[in-house]
């Protein structure tokens, strides 16, 4: 008896495990810094450090979908089409950090980019799909359309464009990885923009002889956190 208790556990852990990897075949991206379409930029492309190693992925769930709001289908800049166009909701990743933004960036090729990813959910559903910690940490601040994390490491992570009425943290709250924070929205004050999580880490890194807080690259650190969450082991 036991031993068919045995092999009935084997098989059904071979099983689930099997579904995994089909679910994780399915998931495919671009380099990092290949930015798409070309016109939105140039990325720092060959640049495969992770960040943010070990990061719980932003989304509870997937799948999800990084790819350009503002060049993608529907996007002010991007081809004409709905915002929740199929195309928009489909792999392959494609990095956005380094896209023609306003803000200035060291780190993208140009001096300028967008300073973080942006994330859509599973469907263009807003309000649906929750946000979470990435990892231990303090609720820093919470702004219009910004909430700030300010993890165990040192690192600082903000999340855009949450549902306000939403939240489930308040400034100075204690959360920990995996802790819901909010719903994914397209809440930008009177400004339109998609349903997505705008999602950026800031840090102390070194350039040169200087030891500079910014923005760094956090797609890498996303494929790595996504690979895992795919796995079953966030």
């Amino acid at each position: 008896m036991r031993y068919i208790l045995l092999v009935g556990f084997i098989l059904f852990f071979t099983s689930c495990s099997q579904k995994r990897v089909e679910k994780l075949r399915g998931f495919s991206y671009t380099p990092a810094g290949k930015l798409v379409p070309a016109k939105s930029g140039k990325g720092r492309v060959g640049d495969t450090y992770i960040y943010a190693p070990g990061i719980r992925f932003p989304i509870e769930e997937a799948p999800a979908y990084i790819n350009s709001q503002v060049y993608g289908i529907g996007g002010y800049l991007g081809e004409k089409g709905s915002l929740c166009d199929k195309r928009n909701y489909q792999y392959p990743w494609h990095d956005n950090y380094c896209e023609k933004r306003g803000w200035k960036m060291p780190l993208c090729s140009g001096g300028k980019g967008h300073q973080g990813d942006d994330i859509r959910t599973a469907t263009c559903e807003k309000k649906k799909y929750h946000a979470v910690a990435v990892e231990d940490g303090r609720i820093v601040s919470i702004g219009k359309y910004t909430v700030s994390l300010r993890g165990k490491s040192g690192r600082t992570y903000r999340y855009l464009h949450l549902d306000p009425k939403t939240l489930q943290v308040r400034r100075g709250q204690k959360v920990r990885r995996g802790q819901r924070i909010g719903l994914v929205s397209n809440y930008m004050g009177k400004t339109p923009t998609s349903i997505h999580l705008h999602f950026d880490m800031k840090q102390t890194i070194k350039i040169g002889n200087k030891s500079k807080v910014m923005f760094v690259p956090p797609y890498t650190s996303l494929v790595d956190a996504y690979k895992r969450l795919l796995r079953g082991n966030p």
